[in-house]
């Protein structure tokens, strides 16, 4: 299975100025894969451009049935802080996603790099938006590459 999954990592924040060019390019290379026979797309339910791979996954869902959302979460606590409507975007996402995995059931330090890796670890494959060296983004390019998994960067 891992051969057919590949993985999502970004910044929580894109300029609003790209958002239309990173989700294309997003989109266009999500359909690449699916092309080569991914089926599997594990994104960490994390605001920015996690929302915006699994939005893309369930829209290209009704386009390719076969294809899967997996969500891996770091806890059951990730969105309580959030705004009331991106709440709504993650309940939403969550109910329509194909598996939710939690990594822990209460947020701890730490957790969220758990779910980076567990990401990667089963993935042949990251698909990453990363304009800056610092951050949990970086960390999991940084963590695909030591591992021996590609990543497309669509930054």
């Amino acid at each position: 299975m891992r051969e057919m999954t590949a993985c999502f990592t970004g910044h929580r924040s894109i300029p609003l100025m790209q958002r239309g060019t990173v989700r294309k390019k997003l989109e266009k290379t999500v359909r690449g894969l699916i092309g080569k026979g991914y089926r599997y797309f594990g994104a960490g339910g994390a605001l920015g451009f996690d929302t915006m791979a699994a939005d893309v996954i369930l829209r290209l869902r009704n386009e390719f049935p076969d294809i899967k959302l997996i969500l891996v979460l770091p806890c059951k606590t990730q969105a309580d802080r959030w705004s009331e409507k991106d709440r709504k975007i993650y309940e939403k996402q969550k109910a329509a996603a194909d598996k939710v995995i939690y990594v822990s059931e209460t947020y701890y330090n730490g957790c969220m790099l758990v779910r980076n890796r567990r990401l990667v670890d089963n993935s042949s494959v990251c698909v990453a938006y990363l304009t800056h060296a610092g951050g949990g983004t970086a960390y999991t390019v940084r963590y695909a590459e030591k591992s021996g998994v590609p990543v497309i960067s669509i930054a």
